[in-house]
């Protein structure tokens, strides 16, 4: 009976203690700059809405939060690379629907679970799509895109440089439109070859896309309305194809096993930032929506929503990575 007693006395403490360190590690992290990598190129969406949570997140928590770049294969490279990272709140990933919903059903093997591997800290923003055309074709709507790719159904190009981008044109391919994708690394090089009439379509985001606009004709936006920002760019569902919405957008996360009271306090820093008058408006500035606020629940139900939808039209459209 004496050595229950002591036993219960030795995890009392034990338990005592691991609270009291754990309380510890959230009251002392960051102790250093914490990296979050974009799986993408500098100017994509992405890496254009982290950059600017990163400056507003490191000043919230008193310590450097740096953007590392880490492109290629789509985003599989960079977030393969995150879910290997040491789970100890120093190296974040901001995730995209790319990486964490699609890919998966495009690639035979990624390199990581987007599941599995992550443990998902709080949506940052939505980034609708736009179908912008060189300003040679003399077009001006969604209508008189489809009309002219009818017109020459062996002939028009679009100029693809992400999976979301690729899945807005199968969409719109499935309405009988004979459009043909050309498919670039990054929105910078894709922007190159619209700007300089090699393809005379492009599909990416209003972030990567909205500072061209002047060069560039935007025909329609993907979200189902159009953007608080841009009220004059009509979306797809509203020029003839009921129902269309396509929204990319990015959660920023941490390796599987990162401490709870370190994911907690990003969280809160994070929900504080989300509120900020200043942050939404500057998120629409650059061509987003910012995410609404979700609790832990209602985040991970809302991923495996996306997943399931993601992986219906991917199978419907018979999309493949190439």
């Amino acid at each position: 009976m004496m050595a229950f007693h002591k036993t219960g006395r030795w995890l009392a403490a034990l338990c005592a203690a691991l609270s009291l360190s754990a309380g510890a590690l959230a009251q002392t992290y960051p102790s250093r700059p914490v990296k979050i990598v974009v799986a993408y190129p500098p100017g994509q969406s992405t890496d254009i809405a982290t950059r600017y949570l990163a400056n507003k997140l490191s000043a919230a928590l008193g310590e450097g939060v740096v953007v590392e770049n880490r492109p290629g294969a789509f985003g599989n490279i960079g977030t393969a690379f995150a879910a290997r990272a040491t789970p100890d709140g120093y190296t974040l990933i901001m995730g995209a629907s790319g990486t964490h919903a699609m890919n998966p059903y495009l690639y035979d093997n990624i390199g990581f679970d987007p599941e599995k591997d992550f443990e998902p800290i709080i949506a940052t923003a939505f980034i609708p799509m736009v179908i912008s055309v060189h300003p040679s074709l003399n077009i001006n709507t969604l209508a008189e895109l489809v009309q002219y790719a009818k017109s020459r159904p062996d002939k028009v190009d679009v100029a693809v440089p992400s999976v979301t981008a690729q899945l807005v044109l199968e969409m719109i391919r499935r309405q009988n439109v004979p459009l043909f994708a050309i498919k670039y690394k990054g929105s910078g090089e894709a922007m190159t070859a619209l700007l300089g009439n090699q393809v005379p379509v492009l599909i990416d985001t209003v972030a990567a896309s909205r500072a061209q606009f002047g060069k560039i004709r935007p025909l329609a936006v993907t979200s189902a309305r159009p953007m608080a920002a841009l009220p004059e760019i009509r979306s797809v569902a509203q020029q003839g194809m009921d129902g269309f919405q396509v929204v990319a957008w990015n959660a920023l996360m941490a390796p599987r096993g990162t401490p709870v009271e370190i994911r907690d306090r990003l969280e809160a820093e994070m929900r504080k930032i989300l509120a900020l008058p200043e942050t939404a408006k500057a998120l629409h500035d650059l061509g987003f929506e910012p995410a609404p606020p979700m609790d832990r629940a209602q985040l991970l139900a809302w991923l495996q929503s996306e997943r399931q939808t993601d992986a219906d039209i991917i199978r419907s459209a018979k999309m493949k990575a190439d």
